[in-house]
């Protein structure tokens, strides 16, 4: 091993309990905290869906009070987190519950540092900025791929600029994240692959982040396996718990990933589509991966490689163009079989868009940890080649 893999590192981790109904505990644990009355922050269509009836049941039954704010939308933006930090006040809350995917995880995170710093969101751009710690928090995920739910980011989407903004900080981890693989079930079969997508693509780029680690690496390579096992079969098969579960395990795994480990040039380029065009996050992702991949590749062949045995390929006999050619085009080949197969430019991207596009995905946090540095002209051409 060499000197640089035994450098001090940290690694931050919420408590989290996962299995079938751990929905049910949120009101123990929210007396655990010492709330008495909670702000549940979610979006209309998982209240449709009837898991924040479970959740404010269990509320119910210890006793909390609770107000639900359900005016988030995908790739949340500045308006609702300073929308529900005023309601979060008029109500008197001390606590916050997220129930949902990324969007309600995030918005909530925002919700938290705004109602104790009283300051707009926006100000805690980057890394490192929040002053007053946020109420205590809960989660429980309804998606099998962001991870916020046990990780130090949120991404909000900066209305007036069109930009999507990274607040990093372990403050914003939550306090304990609630992993229960039943609210799957009612996802569609879009959200399935575009979520799980996401989950993958943390997992790629946790993996060969240059601030990687012996930990991040364990949880990444882990959670490859699982989604590259599982995610087909959860779309096929939606009701079925068993993948459904083994799904929620890898998202879990590449949450605690990427939070560490940070992400790379697909995640950046990612928040500055969603920022600009409000396109889908996961898809992003989707679509930018195996161009990101192409590009870094040869900076960390080896690296790439073990993603590719994770994946469970054989690459024992074929050179090193052939292994390339192999892993890349496995992840092609997983990205069709779910079902997403338009381009950024079937979703309305312009080769106009393209310079401001890569003048907001340099400026991402997430680009300092891409394993190959890339220049402006870079990311256009990759932005073009998934046009």
């Amino acid at each position: 091993m060499t000197k640089e893999q035994f450098e001090l590192r940290k690694f931050v981790a919420p408590e989290f309990v996962i299995g079938s109904d751990a929905r049910f505990l949120t009101g123990r644990y929210a007396k655990n905290f010492g709330a008495q009355n909670v702000l549940v922050v979610t979006g209309p269509h998982i209240i449709d869906a009837g898991w924040v009836k479970d959740v404010t049941a269990s509320l119910e039954e210890d006793d909390i009070a609770f107000t639900v704010f359900s005016g988030v939308t995908p790739n949340p933006r500045d308006s609702e987190v300073m929308a529900g930090a005023n309601v979060y006040d008029e109500a008197g809350c001390d606590a916050i519950v997220a129930v949902g995917g990324g969007s309600p995880i995030d918005c909530a995170k925002g919700i938290g540092i705004v109602s104790s710093n009283k300051r707009t969101i926006l100000d805690f751009e980057g890394v490192d900025q929040i002053r007053v710690p946020p109420p205590p928090m809960i989660c429980i995920p309804t998606t099998a791929g962001t991870g916020a739910d046990v990780s130090q980011f949120a991404i909000i989407n900066d209305t007036q600029r069109k930009v999507k903004i990274a607040i990093i900080s372990k403050m914003i981890v939550p306090d304990i994240a609630l992993v229960d693989p039943e609210p799957l079930s009612s996802l569609s079969p879009e959200l399935t692959a575009h979520t799980g997508m996401d989950a993958f693509t943390h997992s790629v780029e946790a993996f060969v982040s240059n601030a990687s680690s012996p930990v991040t690496d364990v949880h990444a390579f882990e959670s490859i396996q699982l989604m590259t096992g599982f995610l087909l079969k959860a779309y096929q098969n939606p009701e079925n718990l068993e993948y459904r579960y083994q799904t929620m395990l890898g998202s879990l795994g590449a949450g605690l990933a990427f939070s560490n480990a940070s992400l790379g040039a697909v995640h950046a380029m990612a928040h500055s589509l969603g920022g600009f065009s409000d396109l889908p996050h996961g898809e992003c992702n989707s679509l930018l991966l195996e161009h990101v991949m192409a590009f870094n590749y040869d900076s960390c062949p080896e690296r790439y490689e073990t993603v590719g045995k994770a994946m469970g390929l054989d690459l024992a006999s074929p050179s090193p163009a052939e292994r390339k050619d192999r892993i890349i085009g496995s992840v092609r080949n997983l990205r069709e079989a779910l079902g997403i197969t338009d381009t950024l430019g079937d979703l309305g991207v312009t080769k106009a868009d393209i310079p401001q596009l890569a003048k907001n995905a340099l400026h991402d946090p997430c680009m300092a940890t891409n394993p190959r540095q890339p220049a402006a002209t870079d990311i256009e051409r990759i932005y073009e080649e998934a046009l």
